[in-house]
């Protein structure tokens, strides 16, 4: 041992347990602190309710003395009548739940050390962001049932309005406008219906799970749930303070959610252009170029795409972010305000979905022409000859093949084959005629008779698009009912619990009790 070191304490792992004695870095200051403080605003009304029922539960339990939680609560109460604009969140001194630590204190002393009892600060605010995405599930089911509703209401309307279906951007077989937007109202019922189930998991209660295995305080996790407003606890507490699948969850949802929309407005913009002229996009909904006088842009089209590009983008982030061992903070600290933005992002984007389809001019007669001038009945042509003429469907489809890319030569149309160019096909192919020279094949070529054969469970014939159509309708009703019964729910239970808090701190309670 040297003479520079003897006397000297060893050096030990102890030394460095204990919270910090020097201030945050300037740096923590400017990435960390700013970053949580940035999310204040999304988390400041869910953190008031949080501490509120906490101490309210902490005084029913005889935890806090009655007049330090009168102080605390009457404190917690003019917080929440401050917007987050106004509250002195402050990076300097650390996280949004430091920075309420410090004005608490600055305003009622050492009484505002009862918010710890029994609970670490990730506690409240895993409640707030839970609050808060509630809230915003909510509102993306009801904004999802609208623009579900708005598709099958426009379809009904569109049963009889015949265009050509298309894959890969090819006439592919006659159908209507109506069929077609249905298929974009089922993905977004069942992405609505995903919302209902990841909202049963947002309304589930973290309160009163301690740190990792609970607290000898809170035997009873009930009282904080039920103040609240949540359906029930999350029953493991470690689980409850680190769960993340189903932030994940409703992250994915949403990212499919606006990926349909996303699918519809790439077809709308090609279908908006003056080479197919199919739909007319509202000019409330339009843009026009600064240079170009004759432009008329889709200028929504593209927030709608842009935004589901976003969405998926911030789930891969969030999957990134999560992916580490467990019970890291890293895992929350980013959710607290990727989460939430990206939910107000899938909702803007959905009421403007359904703006869009709302006002959309639908161009009837340049859907029918160009229905006409293609072979989109080139299938059924095909099934008609392998039953009339006794041939398999590869040899029937091969001939009509053939006559197709004759007539196409020609300059001719689907409604313009007939039975003579049908032999001629099929003695290129195979040796001899069918058949077919001077059967009326007019029926067979109409694509509105062809439309209407389509009656099984799903097709495109009217009358099923419109019972279709009715369905989708109603089940877009009872989810948005459902919506606006949950909403109810919490404002309901946030109203009480204001009023105990409020009743407690003037000392009504006590009033009410004489």
């Amino acid at each position: 041992m040297t003479g520079d070191t003897e006397g000297s304490p060893p050096v030990t792992a102890g030394h460095r347990l204990g919270p910090p004695q020097e201030g945050p870095a300037p740096e923590l200051v400017d990435s960390g602190f700013h970053l949580e403080n940035a999310d204040a605003p999304l988390l400041h009304a869910g953190l008031n309710r949080a501490d509120l029922a906490h101490v309210l539960d902490l005084r029913a339990r005889g935890v806090v003395p009655e007049e330090p939680a009168r102080r605390l609560l009457a404190l917690l109460l003019e917080a929440d009548r401050t917007t987050p604009e106004e509250f002195p969140y402050d990076p300097a001194f650390g996280e949004p739940y430091n920075s309420r630590e410090r004005h608490f204190i600055s305003q009622i002393g050492d009484d505002a050390g009862w918010l710890h009892a029994g609970r670490p600060r990730r506690e409240a605010v895993r409640i707030a962001l839970r609050l808060h995405l509630r809230t915003q599930v909510v509102d993306l089911i009801e904004a999802g049932a609208a623009l579900a509703e708005t598709l099958a209401e426009t379809a009904a309307e569109h049963s009889r309005t015949w265009m050509p279906d298309q894959t890969y951007l090819q006439h592919a077989q006659p159908s209507t406008y109506g069929h077609y937007l249905l298929s974009f109202a089922y993905p977004v019922l069942r992405d609505v219906r995903r919302l209902v189930d990841a909202l049963a998991w947002i309304n589930s209660s973290p309160g009163g799970a301690g740190c990792v295995n609970g607290s000898r305080l809170l035997d009873d996790r009930g009282p904080v749930a039920q103040m609240l407003g949540f359906d029930s606890v999350i029953e493991h507490t470690r689980d409850a303070m680190w769960q993340t699948d189903g932030l994940v969850d409703v992250l994915a949802v949403a990212a499919s959610l606006v990926g349909t929309q996303s699918k519809l407005a790439e077809d709308l913009e090609i279908w908006a252009s003056s080479e197919f002229d199919y739909v007319t996009l509202a000019d409330g909904f339009s843009r026009s170029s600064v240079l170009m006088p004759q432009k008329r842009n889709p200028y929504a089209l593209s927030i709608i795409r842009g935004a589901s590009g976003t969405l998926i983008g911030r789930v891969s982030g969030f999957l990134a972010v999560v992916k580490s061992p467990s019970a890291r903070s890293d895992n929350l600290i980013y959710a607290y305000g990727e989460v939430p933005r990206a939910l107000d992002l899938a909702l803007r984007t959905t009421r403007l979905t359904g703006g869009v389809a709302r006002t959309l001019q639908v161009n009837t007669a340049r859907m029918w022409t160009a229905l006409e001038s293609g072979f989109c009945q080139a299938t059924d042509l095909a099934e008609y000859v392998m039953q009339t003429c006794d041939v398999d469907y590869r040899t029937a489809y091969q001939v009509v093949g053939v006559a197709v890319r004759r007539a196409n030569a020609a300059g001719l149309r689907g409604i313009d084959l007939d039975g003579a160019m049908l032999d001629a096909a099929a003695r290129e192919y195979t040796g001899r005629p069918i058949g077919l020279t001077g059967r009326d094949l007019v029926e067979i070529l109409d694509p509105r008779h062809i439309v209407a054969t389509r009656t099984a469970a799903g097709g495109a014939a009217p009358p099923v698009v419109e019972g279709m159509a009715a369905s989708c309708r109603e089940q877009a009703r009872e989810l948005r009912d459902l919506a606006l019964d949950r909403r109810e729910g919490f404002q309901a239970a946030d109203r009480r619990l204001l009023e105990t808090a409020e009743a407690f701190a003037s000392g009504a309670d006590q009033e009410d009790s004489r």
